[in-house]
């Protein structure tokens, strides 16, 4: 029996890594250098965390942060009113045989590595990951 390609477990291809990392410096160039004609959008600081492209590669989903992760929502509407003008200055730089229609979606591992770092902050973690191996506590019986 065949073996479906499209299994959910199965991550991305080296494809889909390559092209997705070329999106995204394409991306974050026609950001940084104001390229768009909207001065709303020219006037703030994007950062393109990470660019997920689909199998076939036709839809790019680029995930953004403001600096300073102020005026997130702003951030995504302006992004979503510009995708057309975008799409088409990426889609100038890169050398594909379709240009990828562009999605946006927040960055949320800036967050994500705040609360792994809080949580290995913690007293009863540090004293768990500083403790020399075989001395970590355990509530178990045989003690």
């Amino acid at each position: 029996m065949a073996k479906n390609k499209s299994s959910e477990g199965a991550g991305p291809t080296q494809r889909m890594l390559r092209v997705g990392e070329t999106i995204r410096r394409a991306l974050s160039d026609v950001l940084a250098r104001g390229e768009v004609h909207d001065t709303d959008l020219n006037r703030m600081s994007i950062t393109v965390g990470e660019v997920r492209t689909s199998p076939d590669l036709r839809i790019a989903t680029a995930y953004v942060l403001p600096l300073g992760g102020l005026g997130k929502d702003e951030v995504l509407k302006l992004l979503a009113r510009n995708k057309g003008e975008l799409r088409r200055l990426v889609a100038k730089k890169l050398n594909l045989k379709f240009a990828p229609e562009l999605r946006f979606q927040l960055d949320h591992t800036f967050d994500q590595m705040d609360a792994t770092s809080r949580m290995l902050a913690q007293d009863v973690v540090r004293r768990d990951a500083d403790a020399p191996d075989g001395d970590a506590q355990t509530d178990g019986p045989d003690e």
